[in-house]
């Protein structure tokens, strides 16, 4: 990109570069190893936490670096050179769980889990989808009812991601009756507790490095102190933390589709049809064209969220124009570069296979992009008046 993206300073960039070097050392060369697993290990969960890489938005007092969301943007950035599973399951862990065990938890909650949080010892996912309950988070089933001095949940969530290996999964559970959302709470469901088990690693079209799984809660019996967050607030506090979740997936989308696009404009310039290269085709030329300005001007757009995000001034509107529109342009990125390669393209050997299987999904996860255009129509005052 030509433009200087302004939002990041020397400090920011030198942080990318030690970040790109894990990426390469630690991901990209053992890229094929986590496939055939389908899961990262544990070892480079490890490794991201001696290098300060997870706890970036955790305070100093508990392991972490207390930086600004500028830092968690480069990580994504680079991680999604890897593959865009690779953002996906550490995201969850730094953007997604993160606040709500900083600003949800307990004093002693917070000793209890974020020095393990930031060190790789504790993974984490959250649990909110369920098979009948996506997008819609009213539509919850799982139920956590009183019982004594504690709280009995059942129920079962699905597509998880980290799911398989968490050790912590912060879960979604009906507490009340009310059907508009209000009396969901949120709970912290360690491994081991008695009656929650995990079902199969779901065999997905795409992002095979990172797992995700079915998970399963059958009268798991918790204490009060496992509760995050207040009672019956669950909804409300899922939806203040939507918006970072939602730019995050933007973040991936964007790095994502920017790295397959000069993955492609390299291979054009390589590969010769009728005797030159197929990128000096007009055709070719013009696509290739549209698509680095698509991904430019999304660029753009993000590092202005990015930006006002660090600032404490993101709106849930702004983050779901970022999510969809970065997906959708990344869909439109990767099939183009696919078509570009022509029969190499849906070849597994290639990267811009994985790239074409793995971003497909992005345009449903974090609240599928037709949701993200009813929030955004809603706000122009063109709501459902039923």
């Amino acid at each position: 990109m030509t433009l200087p993206r302004s939002v990041y300073d020397e400090d920011h960039e030198l942080f990318r570069e030690s970040v790109a070097a894990f990426v390469d050392r630690e991901l990209i060369a053992n890229r094929e190893q986590h496939r055939e697993q389908r899961r990262i290990p544990r070892e480079v969960w490890l490794k991201a936490g001696e290098m300060g890489f997870l706890g970036l938005a955790i305070p100093e007092q508990y392991g972490g670096a207390g930086v600004d969301f500028r830092y968690n943007a480069i990580w994504n950035e680079e991680l999604a050179r890897a593959g865009i599973a690779y953002g996906s399951s550490f995201s969850i862990h730094t953007d997604v769980c993160a606040p709500y065990l900083v600003e949800l938890t307990t004093e002693e909650q917070r000793e209890r889990w974020l020095p393990r949080f930031c060190s790789g010892e504790m993974v984490t996912a959250i649990g909110m989808t369920e098979p009948a309950a996506g997008s819609d988070l009213q539509g919850i089933k799982t139920t956590a009812r009183r019982d004594g001095d504690g709280w009995v949940i059942n129920g079962s969530k699905t597509f998880i991601t980290n799911g398989y290996h968490a050790d912590l999964v912060i879960v979604a559970a009906r507490t009340g009756t009310d059907p508009k959302g209000r009396g969901i709470t949120l709970f912290a469901v360690e491994e081991g507790m008695e009656g929650f088990s995990r079902g199969r690693k779901l065999d997905k079209v795409g992002q095979h490095e990172a797992d995700t799984a079915e998970l399963f809660f059958e009268d798991v019996r918790v204490g009060d102190e496992q509760v995050i967050g207040e009672v019956d607030r669950g909804f409300h506090h899922m939806m203040r933390h939507l918006a970072q979740e939602r730019l995050g997936a933007a973040i991936l989308n964007t790095a994502h589709a920017k790295h397959v696009l000069e993955m492609t404009l390299e291979y054009v310039k390589t590969r010769n049809a009728f005797g030159r290269p197929v990128g000096t085709f007009q055709h070719n030329r013009f696509l290739v064209a549209d698509l680095q300005t698509r991904v430019d001007v999304t660029q753009a757009f993000i590092d202005r969220c990015v930006e006002a995000h660090a600032q404490g001034k993101l709106s849930a509107v702004d983050a779901a124009k970022a999510k969809w529109w970065s997906a959708e342009v990344q869909g439109q990125v990767c099939d183009a570069c696919v078509q570009l390669h022509g029969g190499y393209g849906y070849m597994r050997e290639y990267e811009v296979a994985h790239a074409w299987m793995d971003a497909r999904v992005t345009r449903i996860w974090a609240g599928s992009n037709e949701i993200m255009k009813e929030i955004i129509g809603r706000d122009l005052g063109l709501g459902d008046p039923r």
